[in-house]
């Protein structure tokens, strides 16, 4: 069943995380991206949502990272009850897909608490000082549907903020997968 992202309040700092990168092994924190846009993503690798727009989230994350963005993308599913989003997974999909972003493990599922993440993907875009300026949809497509995936949402919010200029205030909700909690 899909449901929606919470719509975390604009403006709120980013919540700490250090979490280990399944393709590195490195430690990567908040602090690494001191100064500078960053994307949040939580992701997954069994979600269809996920599937349907990772080809075009790594093609945005090409293309801004470029440009200076600072991109992360977080699993915070139960690895036991659904073992494709067990590290090892995570790891191959990342190498399969040459992920230019960490993909990074949260075990204990408090960083997904702390971002108020509902569902993958679910997508939160902090300015240079880490307050929300975007939280939301990538775009309009979802699977089954005829609309390309674009990104054009998180581009546009990303351009915005990358130029100084101030993001849209209208932000869609992110729609997915459930978070899987641990019981």
């Amino acid at each position: 069943m899909a449901v929606q992202s919470t719509m975390m309040a604009l403006g709120t700092s980013a919540p700490p995380f250090e979490l280990p990168d399944v393709a590195s092994s490195k430690t990567v924190k908040l602090g690494d991206f001191a100064g500078r846009p960053l994307v949040v993503a939580f992701l997954c690798n069994h979600c269809p949502y996920v599937k349907h727009m990772l080809d075009g989230f790594v093609a945005f994350a090409r293309d801004y990272g470029a440009k200076g963005l600072g991109i992360v993308a977080i699993c915070s599913n139960d690895a036991r009850s659904y073992p494709a989003d067990a590290p090892g997974e995570m790891a191959k999909l990342a190498r399969a897909k040459d992920f230019p972003f960490p993909y990074l493990v949260d075990d204990s599922q408090d960083i997904a608490r702390a971002y108020a993440a509902a569902c993958t993907p679910d997508l939160y875009l902090f300015d240079r000082e880490g307050k929300l300026a975007y939280r939301g949809q990538f775009d309009r497509s979802r699977p089954g549907d005829k609309s390309p995936v674009t990104g054009a949402d998180l581009r546009i919010a990303a351009d915005a903020l990358l130029s100084d200029r101030p993001v849209p205030a209208k932000q869609m909700p992110s729609m997915g997968c459930s978070i899987k909690w641990k019981r």
